[in-house]
């Protein structure tokens, strides 16, 4: 029976890898493979066996990982035993999380075992250095953005453009009713709830985040309400994991007792549905903020880390941009307010600013469908036939030994 070691540490990690599992089961080679490691719910619906949990993994930024460090530590030591023992793969997968993961890919190569990653790191946005590592530990980066084969190529590490999944789940051209109508039915509202001014919130999908700006875009909502008071508002706060529930209920009550015609709905899940039905977004830097924009939405990128995180990550940039859709055009497409930044005015200010140039707007959208079309391609397939053939090398040179 082939075997499929696969690491994903977060929740884009398993939104990535999911559809690269299901393209496996549709491989007749691989109709029996079996894949271990640590995954979330999408990756296990396909069939995955997490040994441990996502969770532990799921940490950003240098304060918060030195806190979890010990958990960490302690999870890598355990696979790495397994996968070099008992457990030993035909191939490894780590998708994303390349702090943890590259570090297990280096030990897993250094053993024999062929290792793939999904996602490359941003060197071409900080830590460029990271790439002589990359080249030790990792026998094929599996890129999901156009540009990064060539630096890739420039360094001697094989590696191959797969498209990004997101860009095949999202249609070209968004339903706006039709999403405004599912939010409807789940929040179970009236038949008009949504008729006004919809703004997608999305503080993040990490406890870490939920606490420090989400405070900051409740004070937003709370301020935005009142600037467009006569308006009709609404704003719709997908909640990413059950356990950010709370903490994000706390804020909704708190808001709420202060000015009670906030009208503000927090939702499980359905964060594209929550997308694909606003006029603009206010949205913490990660993955999401590409969710956005192949939804071909105007969007205010904010975020806020430790001081300590801020001035270490700051030392090592290079690009001046850190949300993805600035990132893939090369330029400020869309408005960044970070740390100090990131006031309820300011970002008030700039959600207002989209509000005001439907013609800007327009433009934004032409732009973002031009993205779409570049990184729209069989994402799943593709990565799922680069694990089945390095498999298949795999099992032919232990034949040939």
């Amino acid at each position: 029976m082939p075997k499929l070691a696969c690491v994903a540490g977060e929740p884009s990690g398993d939104l990535l890898a999911a559809p690269v599992l299901s393209a496996l089961n549709q491989i007749p080679d691989m109709a029996n493979l079996e894949v271990y490691g640590i995954g979330g719910p999408r990756m296990q619906a396909e069939g995955m066996r997490s040994e441990w949990p996502m969770e532990t993994l799921s940490v950003r930024g240098y304060v918060e990982a030195i806190k979890q460090l010990p958990a960490i530590l302690k999870v890598r030591k355990e696979l790495i035993q397994n996968l070099t023992g008992e457990g030993r793969p035909d191939v490894y997968l780590g998708v994303d999380a390349p702090d943890f993961n590259l570090g297990v890919e280096l030990h897993l190569r250094k053993a024999g075992i062929p290792t793939l990653h999904l996602v490359s790191p941003s060197i071409w946005a900080w830590r460029a250095g990271r790439i002589q590592k990359i080249s030790q530990a990792v026998e094929r980066m599996l890129c999901i953005f156009p540009f990064e084969t060539e630096i890739y190529d420039r360094a001697g590490v094989a590696s191959t453009y797969v498209g990004h999944p997101l860009a095949s789940e999202i249609p070209l051209e968004p339903n706006v009713n039709q999403a405004r109508e599912k939010i409807i039915q789940a929040l179970k509202l009236s038949k008009n709830s949504l008729d006004g001014i919809v703004i997608a919130v999305l503080p993040g999908s990490r406890s870490s985040e939920i606490e420090l700006i989400a405070p900051v875009f409740f004070e937003t909502m709370e301020l935005l309400s009142k600037q467009l008071q006569g308006q009709k508002l609404s704003f719709l706060i997908p909640v990413a994991t059950p356990k950010l529930r709370a903490p994000l209920e706390a804020l909704l009550l708190k808001t709420s007792n202060g000015n009670p015609d906030v009208e503000i709905h927090l939702l499980d899940g359905m964060a594209d549905e929550v997308l694909e039905a606003s006029d603009v977004v206010l949205i913490a830097s990660g993955t999401a903020t590409l969710q956005a924009a192949l939804w071909k939405k105007p969007m205010v990128i904010s975020y806020k880390v430790p001081w300590l995180t801020a001035q270490i990550m700051k030392r090592q940039g290079y690009l001046p941009y850190v949300g993805l859709p600035n990132i893939l055009c090369g330029e400020f497409v869309v408005p960044e307010l970070l740390q100090d930044e990131a006031t309820p005015d300011k970002l008030a200010k700039a959600l207002q600013e989209w509000l005001n140039n439907p013609g800007k707007v327009a433009q934004l959208k032409t732009r973002f469908a031009q993205m779409h079309e570049t990184l729209r391609r069989p994402t799943g397939l593709l990565v799922a036939q680069a694990v089945a053939q390095t498999i298949a090398s795999s099992r032919q040179k232990r034949v040939n030994l």
